[in-house]
């Protein structure tokens, strides 16, 4: 599949620049973060599903306006974090990602961090029940000191008595950022359903609009230009269109490969190249 990007706002222009730097040596990628993102999953009768978008706001540096999933770079406190697990060990996560367990764990402790303070869900609880009673306003306060780094998440699950669910998380793919891109992710993409008795509040500071979506209808919102999406976004949602109730999707043990798109210029022009792999839907 081929995109041109967008020349009309100089953004293809700069890099289609970029990627001449890089084939005549005069620059080098940017080594990709590690990240993890969740789409948060809720049941739309009678069989299908809708799934919860964010929109970035105006002043983000990476992707202002787009619709997407919580998530987030992972941080060093994600590899040292001591905090409960229940769930598949991250060893089997490991296995289902394609990287080391070390990394696994830290990934599932950014996934679980980052859709708490993006979108105010918990996926933590005890082996017995789910985190409950978020709208108690400790919880925001809780949220907020996340997002301003003096709360680590396992202070936060030790202060409540509570572990990270793991057994919440469904692997399901994984996206690297083209190397052209001079802000590069690493980032593996989990499917986790809404708990019960919680409400998703987007973190005003970076979204300024919550959606929960049907994947098809995000998608036809995009192709009629209502809505932006980036392409990890919208072949996961055209995934989602395939598959068939909740259940349906969180049951599924999928092979996580990475997906890499190229950019490359052609007649002065910058294209995205997406592998044929992917059904790309836009």
């Amino acid at each position: 599949m081929r995109i041109q990007l967008n020349s009309a706002s100089g953004l293809g222009d700069r890099l289609a620049q970029r990627v001449a730097d890089m084939v005549a040596g005069r620059t080098v990628p940017a080594a990709p973060r590690n990240a993890a993102t969740v789409m948060l999953l809720r049941p739309c009768p009678p069989d299908g599903v809708e799934v919860l978008m964010l929109r970035r706001t105006a002043a983000m540096k990476f992707a202002p306006g787009a619709y997407v999933f919580p998530g987030g770079s992972v941080d060093e406190a994600d590899f040292s974090a001591e905090i409960g697990w229940h769930g598949p060990s991250p060893a089997d996560f490991g296995t289902w990602l394609g990287c080391s367990a070390e990394l696994a764990r830290a990934l599932v402790c950014a996934a679980v961090r980052e859709t708490f303070e993006e979108s105010g869900v918990l996926l933590a609880g005890t082996p017995d029940r789910l985190a409950a009673g978020l709208a108690d306003p400790s919880w925001e306060a809780d949220r907020m000191a996340m997002t301003a780094g003096t709360l680590t998440l396992s202070g936060l699950l030790d202060r409540r008595g509570l572990t990270v669910r793991a057994d919440l998380l469904v692997p399901w793919t994984r996206w690297i950022t083209p190397e052209a891109e001079p802000r590069r992710f690493d980032t593996w993409f989990f499917a986790a359903a809404l708990p019960a008795g919680q409400e998703a509040t987007g973190h005003l500071a970076e979204a300024d609009k919550t959606a929960w979506l049907r994947p098809a209808d995000a998608l036809s919102a995009a192709r009629d230009g209502t809505i932006s999406l980036l392409p990890p976004t919208a072949a996961t949602l055209n995934e989602f269109t395939k598959c068939g109730d909740l259940r349906d999707i969180l049951g599924r043990r999928r092979t996580v490969a990475p997906v890499q798109p190229r950019m490359v210029v052609e007649d002065g022009e910058a294209w995205l190249l997406i592998p044929d792999e992917v059904a790309y839907p836009l």
